[in-house]
């Protein structure tokens, strides 16, 4: 298995997630290798304090262990967290960012079994015996949960863009998601929860992730991507933003998520 090391440093990449409606006939493997079916409509109150603080879904509680049942159950803060619809709801995407689409982290909650599959391999080794997940990880956990979040709950097709190796495409799904929408980043393990987002230089709003005003975003919006972030990839992501919507002040981020959608949102 490629260790985190090889998932930081290769080159750019994306990854259309379809939502699990979207599948059906055969499927021809190498060309949709970049592909997963898997729901995107995390909500906006999965994200919140109450969702993960209070509920010990934490770098210390979460991140700092193994992303396994056994480590999750073994943990007694974390075990009680997951009894919260909306903390199972939060993992229930870690996980999916996390880790492949051959892993499921199945577990017993009150009485009730609860599967969690992955999909994308952002940072597999994290599901590794006495795995961790570091702070470039949770960077890149964040940007994924992010760019996942959906204001109505919908489940809909995305294409994902990033530098990280889990995020890799075909020149078909370049050409069917053609809409760039925005690019996410942050660390929601980290005390006060960082998050940001800035839209793409058409666009002045995100409807998609925070409805019919921008007040409603779950993230800071800092403004156009064209500014706050430094490179623009090769499949149309943006790379190392910012937190202040200037490019390298004061805190340049290595780990974002830009999201483009299909034609039909044109």
């Amino acid at each position: 298995m490629a260790r985190k090391g090889d998932y930081r440093v290769l080159g750019f990449g994306l990854l259309a997630v379809w939502a699990a409606a979207c599948g059906g006939g055969e499927t021809n493997v190498e060309e949709v290798s970049g592909y997963a079916l898997s729901a995107n409509a995390l909500s906006a109150n999965a994200l919140s304090a109450n969702a993960l603080s209070a509920n010990a879904l934490s770098a210390n509680a979460l991140s700092a262990n193994a992303l396994s049942a056994n480590a999750l159950s073994a943990n007694a803060l974390t075990a009680k967290a997951l009894k919260d619809p909306l903390a199972r709801e939060f993992l229930k995407y870690v996980v999916s960012c996390a880790l492949d689409d051959d892993t499921v982290i199945k577990m017993s909650i009150d009485g009730t079994t609860y599967s969690f599959p992955g999909s994308l391999g952002l940072e597999p080794q994290w599901g590794e015996r006495g795995g961790s997940c570091d702070q470039s990880c949770q960077r890149w956990i964040t940007a994924c949960v992010l760019a996942r979040v959906d204001f109505l709950g919908i489940e809909r097709p995305i294409s994902v863009r990033g530098l990280n190796q889990g995020l890799k495409t075909t020149g078909k799904e370049a050409k069917d998601f053609p809409v760039r929408e925005a690019t996410y980043w942050g660390n929601v393990f980290a005390p006060g929860k960082p998050l940001y987002a800035c839209l793409s230089p058409d666009k002045k709003d995100d409807v998609r992730v925070c409805g019919d005003s921008m007040q409603n975003c779950p993230m800071k919006v800092v403004g156009s991507c064209a500014d706050a972030c430094v490179f623009e990839g090769q499949f149309g992501q943006f790379d190392f933003c910012s937190t202040s919507g200037k490019a390298f002040r004061p805190e340049l981020y290595t780990e974002s998520v830009t999201v483009f959608l299909p034609k039909s949102d044109m």
